[in-house]
């Protein structure tokens, strides 16, 4: 581990599953939808705990987004977000 809080660490995640985690997220979205949660609280709340609680079981929501690291969820949200708004 690098003690030099001066460099700035590379993080890179995978593109392979790219379509595969956007597909996660709005079949996650849809089922707590569904079950008349608030999904953008729940996924933040799965997003930033890891606590799987967060997600429903309905539609096994709960072990389909267990499938993919948190941070690829961040990744895949983030990269939307910003080709939406014209940045990348």
């Amino acid at each position: 581990m690098n003690n030099n809080f001066n460099e700035t660490m590379k993080f890179e995640a995978s593109k392979d599953m790219a379509s595969e985690v956007k597909k996660i997220i709005f079949t996650v979205y849809n089922a707590l939808k569904e079950k008349g949660y608030d999904p953008i609280n729940q996924i933040i709340g799965y997003i930033l705990s890891g606590d799987p609680t967060y997600i429903t079981s309905h539609r096994d929501a709960r072990s389909i987004i267990r499938k993919v690291e948190r941070d690829e969820l961040l990744e895949e949200i983030l990269s939307s977000y910003l080709e939406k708004e014209k940045y990348i």
